[in-house]
């Protein structure tokens, strides 16, 4: 069945028809009125992360980036708060931020004209303001200053937000799976992280959501990464005996466990589209021991505490819509949505803070093996997403399999762990997906009416 797609804005049961029990539609991945729609509903209505309290450490301190395809600033307010504006001016709409970081001092000034504003987006000042007595300056969108969004949230200095004013709490959008947050930062001795050593960023020409999907599809690593992860295992066991195994090879060598290790690993599934693979075993849970790290850990927590922390090591951890974290390893990969079939990926590395320097440099050679532009392992996979996107053009079928190890009694389970090959956190996603994105064009439509 092929689905008109002009029909889809101010349709929700159209949209709502583009998600089955066990598969999809391809219009997701490949139609770009229906990605404007995503921006408008989906990104619009979910808590999204926006960046990490370390970055602004001074009052001043700012850093640019998007919510879907919003422009927003996150600035560090001189009470030492954390704020998120909108990046753009009232008055003529120039960005008032520049990209990237930096310090705006006490104020922000707009580029163009001067218009300055406080920290927390309260207008501060007009150039020439006696131009504008007796027009009615007051009462209009422009002496509003720069727009906070509707909600945000700063958890354990991850910070996030919700751009409409209206919607699901913090809490209740992410419920348990903050776990894997909490288990991250507890990993440093001092139960803190910072961001370092870089954010690795490239483009892919390919749907957001096949980045999402792929974070818990455990059954490709064998088969994507054999001429990646399989070249460097198979030169290692070539090395004569005795020679000491490099970190790199530590990292390659579990892309290439068998589909048996995948399956006992586990998924873990939560609500509104969160999920993690690695529940009972990861690729990340053979690494050699950091030396005197243990015993940091063992002081600060305690010896119980300690084991519980280090021994959860969860493999990817998806916060639908669009990120994935690795607790184990520091590293959190966000995927921004461009276009239909563009998505800006970026790899953060996170320094734990009062932990051996080995850590963070295990961490970044990580983020530089797997997710980097360089990369050999992200490769692999880029070269799927980009078949994909062109294939999924193809008039010879309109739907996407998500069906494996499908059980009709899952629907409304969470927090449920099975087996690691199931395709069930990518239906969770789906559904999610279209919860999110009825739920608020129903509300748009009836609003309208």
């Amino acid at each position: 069945m092929s689905l008109n797609r002009t029909d889809y804005r101010g349709n929700p049961e159209r949209v709502a028809a583009l998600v089955r029990d066990t598969e999809v539609h391809k219009d997701l991945y490949i139609d770009q009125g229906l990605f404007e729609l995503e921006m408008e509903h989906l990104f619009s209505n979910t808590w999204v992360f926006v960046g990490h309290g370390s970055q602004i450490p001074k009052a001043g301190d700012y850093y640019t980036t998007t919510v879907g395809t919003q422009p927003v600033v996150m600035v560090r307010h001189t009470d030492g708060s954390i704020k998120v504006l909108y990046n753009r001016c009232p008055h003529k709409g120039v960005k008032v931020a520049g990209e990237g970081c930096g310090n705006t001092g006490k104020f922000f000034r707009c580029p163009y004209h001067a218009w300055t504003f406080k920290l927390d987006g309260t207008l501060m000042s007009i150039p020439l303001k006696k131009g504008y007595e007796g027009t009615g300056l007051e009462d209009t969108e422009a002496a509003q200053g720069l727009a906070c969004v509707g909600a945000m949230k700063v958890y354990r200095d991850f910070v996030f937000c919700r751009l409409n004013a209206e919607g699901v709490g913090f809490e209740e959008y992410f419920g348990q799976s903050l776990s894997t947050i909490d288990n991250m930062v507890d990993r440093s001795p001092e139960g803190k992280l910072e961001v370092a050593g870089g954010m690795l960023r490239y483009m892919h020409h390919c749907n957001w959501k096949m980045l999402q999907d792929n974070q818990t599809d455990t059954c490709h690593p064998m088969v994507a990464h054999e001429s990646s992860a399989g070249t460097a295992v198979k030169v290692w066991n070539e090395a004569p005996p005795g020679t000491p195994k490099p970190m790199a090879v530590e990292l390659f060598a579990p892309f290439m466990s068998p589909y048996e290790f995948f399956e006992k690993m586990g998924i873990r599934v939560w609500d509104n589209g969160h999920g993690h693979t690695g529940v009972a075993d990861s690729i990340h849970a053979d690494y050699s021991a950091v030396p005197g790290y243990k015993e940091q850990m063992v002081a600060a927590y305690g010896e119980e505490r300690a084991n519980a922390i280090l021994g959860d090591v969860r493999h990817n951890t998806v916060y639908f819509p669009n990120i994935m974290v690795k607790g184990p390893i520091q590293t959190l990969r966000l995927f921004k949505p461009i276009a239909a079939d563009r998505t800006l990926v970026e790899s953060w590395t996170f320094r734990l803070v009062g932990a051996p320097d080995l850590l963070l440099e295990r961490t970044c050679m990580y983020n530089r093996l797997v997710n980097a532009p360089t990369s050999v392992v992200g490769h692999d996979d880029l070269e799927m997403y980009e078949r994909a996107q062109e294939g999924l053009h193809s008039q010879g079928s309109d739907w996407v399999n998500v069906a494996r190890l499908y059980d009709p009694a899952e629907k409304g389970q969470a927090n449920v762990v099975t087996n690691g090959t199931n395709e069930w956190q990518m239906r969770n996603q789906f559904r999610a997906w279209s919860q999110y994105m009825t739920a608020s064009m129903t509300a748009s439509t009836t609003q309208g009416a």
